[in-house]
């Protein structure tokens, strides 16, 4: 058994959880603070992603990072470097696909944020930047951690548009995903069952792993 698809998904599904979980938090804290025309207008772009069905999302990064298009065009011809059909380029559709879990949730955690504790620390002479590390995403954390959480295992599991911007490639591109699919077109069922066990197990960890970390900090809480 080839466990190239499983190290490729991983790999893919760490990279995009990295990229997202910054992005996703600073989008939601910029968003979360802005007038509520602007707020509903970015609100409606970033999610749309979690709405599209995802083939429709990867259609439109070919559109824009294909290589016969302006931003793909323009790293081939200047860099040599194609950004479709190559493992990386699911990290693009990835990322994509489950922005929109880690912005909502991390702008549902800021929302709910007690902002008399972010006055109270400016009153004692501490810089928003440290407000915000060391007071705001303390007190958000369990909703951070949760969107986080639910975008890697999401990420794990992405097919439609990380098949359509990477393709399948054994031992280059081939995700789990792509590969139950695949073997599933050339009637290798057995093989395919053991690759959905393997997502499976790994999403049902992940999820596991999530909610003792909830327990364990609402125990902290309580004690406190």
């Amino acid at each position: 058994m080839d466990w190239f698809p499983l190290y490729n998904s991983l790999r893919i599904a760490g990279i995009s959880t990295a990229i997202i979980f910054f992005l996703g938090i600073f989008s939601a804290y910029g968003i979360s603070k802005a007038p509520r025309v602007v707020k509903g207008a970015l609100d409606v772009v970033l999610t749309l992603p979690l709405v599209l069905p995802p083939t429709v999302v990867g259609y439109l990064l070919l559109r824009v990072l294909g290589p016969k298009r302006v931003i793909g065009a323009f790293f081939l011809n200047h860099f040599g470097v194609r950004l479709t059909m190559a493992w990386w380029s699911a990290i693009f559709a990835t990322a994509v696909v489950i922005f929109p879990l880690m912005y909502r949730t991390a702008r549902g955690a800021f929302e709910s944020f007690d902002e008399t504790l972010a006055d109270a620390g400016r009153t004692l002479g501490l810089s928003n930047r440290y407000i915000f590390w060391r007071v705001r995403m303390p007190a958000c954390r369990q909703g951070i951690l949760a969107g986080t959480v639910l975008a890697f295992a999401r990420a794990l599991g992405e097919y439609g548009a990380t098949s359509m911007l990477a393709g399948y490639t054994p031992g280059r591109t081939a995700t789990v995903s792509t590969t139950v699919y695949q073997l599933w077109r050339t009637n290798d069922d057995a093989l395919a069952f053991r690759w959905v066990m393997v997502n499976l197990a790994i999403s049902a960890a992940v999820l596991l792993a999530m909610n003792l970390l909830e327990k364990r900090q609402r125990a902290e809480r309580s004690v406190d």
